[in-house]
This record gives structure tokens, C-alpha cells and sequence, in this order.
């Protein structure tokens, strides 16, 4: 019997971070539980590799953003370097069950997707979306009505959108940093921030 129905629904903690010039919006599936979180933001895990990929492209130095009293994150550095780049942040659950007590996609529910269409209008700039692993893709596909991009790859969705699937930065993911990074270079070349 699936017992899933039991499970306690977590609502998305941060607000969805939408420059206002945003020229992409990268989306994940939902955050690690606060257990885990060295900043109050997106991609809070000291171990998963998203804002060391970002070092290592824009400063060619992967601990750019590491704040080295802590080992945390440096979220100042971070949101003025979004916005001065114009990369959108949120994930694509807005309610989600864990159905095993960890972080994995594997084991995580979207019990309500992120309202897509909402987030874009705040972004007239915006129509590239590029997600961070398997289970973000999939939900941008079944809202965007897109088939699940390959790796590296993108569709166009009727509406004129660009979905882009990037690796996950998840430590768990086997992929050295530089070849993860070499992902997301593409992606940045492309709609015009690097």
C-alpha cells in the first residue's frame, strides 16, 4: 500500500529570485532540508557543486563565492552577481513530499509544480530555462509541453521558449566540476551572458 499520502507537504522556502532583467531562469527541483543549508538561498548545500560551477566560469576560480570563515556561501557576492549577469533562480516544486528522509529527486514528490507562467511575466527578457538534473526536466516538460531535452541539448516549446537541461551539480552526480561547467558555458554563451 502507498502510504506517500501521509507524508508532511513542504512549500517551497525561498522566494523565487527574478532579476528583472533576466535573460534565463534556472530552475532545480526543491532545496536540501535546512539541516543542510549554510545560506538562506538556493543551492545552500556546502557539498553540491552549483556555485562553484559559477565560480569557475565567470572567475575562472571555483571558490569565488565561498566564504572562507564558514565554508558556507558568500549570498551577498552571489544576488549582485545574478542580477548584474541576469540569471533567474527557483525550482520547480513549489509542494513536495520526501518519500525517504534525504535530499534525492529520486525520492521526492512534486505534489504542486511551480507556477512557470507567473515567474516568466516578471521576466520580459526571459525565454531560456535551463534545469539542473533529470526530475526538473521532467516537470519543465510536462508544463511546457516539451519532450525531456538530452543533456546538454534544448527544445522550443510552442510558446517559444528555449528548455535547456544541464547536469545536476549534485555531489552524488558523477561528473567532474570542469565537465559540469563546460555544460553551463554553453548554456551562458548561448543566450548571450558570456
Amino acid at each position: 500500500m502507498d502510504n506517500s499520502a501521509s507524508m508532511p507537504i513542504e512549500t517551497h522556502p525561498f522566494p523565487p529570485f527574478l532579476p528583472h532583467d533576466a535573460r534565463v531562469l534556472i530552475m532545480g527541483t526543491f532545496p536540501p532540508k535546512p539541516l543542510r543549508w549554510s545560506m538562506d538561498f538556493y543551492y545552500p548545500n556546502k557539498t553540491n557543486d552549483f556555485w562553484k560551477i559559477m565560480g569557475l566560469i565567470f572567475y575562472d576560480n571555483p571558490d569565488r563565492f565561498r566564504d572562507k570563515a564558514t565554508g558556507g556561501f558568500l549570498r551577498n557576492d552571489i544576488e549582485c552577481f545574478l542580477i548584474e549577469k541576469g540569471i533567474a533562480l527557483h525550482d520547480t516544486g513549489r509542494e513536495v513530499r520526501r518519500l525517504r528522509d534525504n535530499a534525492s529527486d529520486k525520492y521526492l514528490e512534486i505534489v504542486t509544480p511551480v507556477p512557470l507562467g507567473e515567474l516568466l511575466k516578471q521576466m520580459p527578457l526571459c525565454h531560456d530555462i535551463a534545469t539542473t538534473g533529470e526530475k526538473a526536466s521532467g516537470v519543465i516538460a510536462s508544463i511546457t509541453s516539451t519532450p525531456v531535452p538530452r543533456m546538454g541539448e534544448n527544445v522550443v516549446s510552442p510558446d517559444g521558449l528555449t528548455i535547456w537541461r544541464m547536469p545536476s551539480t549534485s555531489r552524488a552526480y558523477p561528473l567532474a566540476l570542469e565537465k559540469k561547467a563546460s555544460f553551463y558555458t554553453s548554456l551562458f554563451r548561448s543566450v548571450g551572458i558570456l
